[in-house]
């Protein structure tokens, strides 16, 4: 992405929606009494964070490309699976090798983990797409296959959003009317919520969001404001996001909420603010990718390890070694991002711009 295409506070986002997620499921090994804090227990909805933006990123991106017929479907598809399948498989891999080793060492874990009847599915990313028996290997994997899902049908969110370019609020209205309808729609007939959808219907679970994503970006691209006012609008944005939250609202309304936080923060980079846009914040953000892949591997190794190690039965640990865990993850996913993500991606695509060139070159000769 270009610096122009970089929308800097919306890279920021991606860190916060991903330890949103981590508070959710490192919570439970917390030894603390009282009711679970909105906040964490709403912490499944930074998955929806990630597929809003997906779709807000992608017309920022590529909309107009699409629009004027200079989209490259085989290209973009490349792209993407450079951005998220090495390290899909890398952390496949990584929960195959602990649960042998684990197994060595007559440790039990969950069968799951090794659930080989899976693993066609979940080599291909279509676990989310009903082809999945079970949920095995590395769980948080199944939002990459929605993801792909997405990323497969974006023609079609791109067809919808460019005819309505001019006419954004009307878009905009299609899709909270998708999710305002969809969400209970699915809850009466599949018997619980399409936000708590994984390897069963997640990859519906994406449409109504990555929808919202582009019908957002498509009012952004339209409108104009102040710094003051889009200033304004973030902290209405933020407190009505927080408050929704923390009072466990529908899912519908806070992501409804969540959306327009969303086009909040990218009002205030177009408006010229300089929020989140510090390179600290940046950088956190693009290594979330991996704190979001490999926060699963690393609760299962390390809360394991440490009640071992601390004598402690269950899984409930004290607030400081809990803290230290959590923590240890933004060092841990920097490595993967470094070590295993950016190379590889780097290398696919360096990948295609050589098969590109020596097409180009085999063109002219002729």
């Amino acid at each position: 992405m270009t610096d122009a295409a970089h929308i800097k506070p919306l890279t920021a986002l991606r860190f916060f929606a991903a330890f949103w997620v981590v508070m959710y499921h490192y919570w439970p090994n917390l030894a603390v009494t009282g009711a679970v804090p909105g906040v964490v227990a709403k912490g499944y909805l930074g998955v929806e964070a990630f597929f809003v933006l997906s779709g807000f990123i992608l017309c920022h991106v590529y909309l107009t490309a699409f629009g004027e017929g200079r989209f490259g479907y085989g290209g973009f598809l490349w792209n993407r699976l450079a951005r998220v399948y090495p390290l899909h498989l890398f952390t496949m891999a990584g929960v195959g090798l602990m649960a042998i080793a684990a197994g060595i060492a007559g440790i039990a874990v969950d069968k799951n983990m090794l659930a080989w009847d899976a693993l066609p599915a979940n080599l291909l990313m279509v676990q989310a797409w009903g082809f999945a028996p079970v949920s095995g290997w590395n769980h948080p994997s199944w939002s990459i296959s929605a993801e792909w899902f997405a990323y497969l049908s974006f023609p079609a969110f791109a067809f919808v959003a460019w005819k309505l370019r001019e006419r954004p609020l009307v878009l905009l209205g299609a899709a909270l009317a998708v999710i305002a309808a969809l969400y209970p729609a699915f809850e009466k007939l599949a018997g619980f919520p399409l936000t708590e959808a994984t390897i069963r219907w997640g990859a519906l679970r994406i449409v109504p969001c990555f929808f919202y994503g582009c019908a957002l970006y498509t009012l952004w691209k339209n409108q104009t404001l102040s710094l003051r006012g889009a200033g304004i609008g973030a902290g209405v944005a933020g407190v009505l996001l927080l408050a929704t939250v923390q009072l466990q609202a529908p899912d519908a309304l806070i992501v409804a909420i969540l959306g327009g936080f969303i086009l909040s923060l990218a009002r205030l980079a177009k408006a010229g603010s300089s929020f989140a846009t510090q390179s600290i914040f940046v950088y956190l953000g693009e290594i979330s990718y991996s704190t979001y892949m490999i926060c699963i591997p690393w609760k299962i190794l390390a809360v394991n390890g440490a009640a071992k190690l601390l004598n402690i039965e269950g899984d409930k640990l004290p607030l400081l070694v809990w803290v230290l865990i959590v923590a240890a993850l933004i060092p841990l996913s920097a490595a993967s991002y470094h070590l295993v993500e950016k190379p590889a991606r780097d290398l696919m695509k360096s990948l295609a711009k050589r098969r590109s060139g020596a097409a180009t070159t085999v063109t002219v000769a002729q």
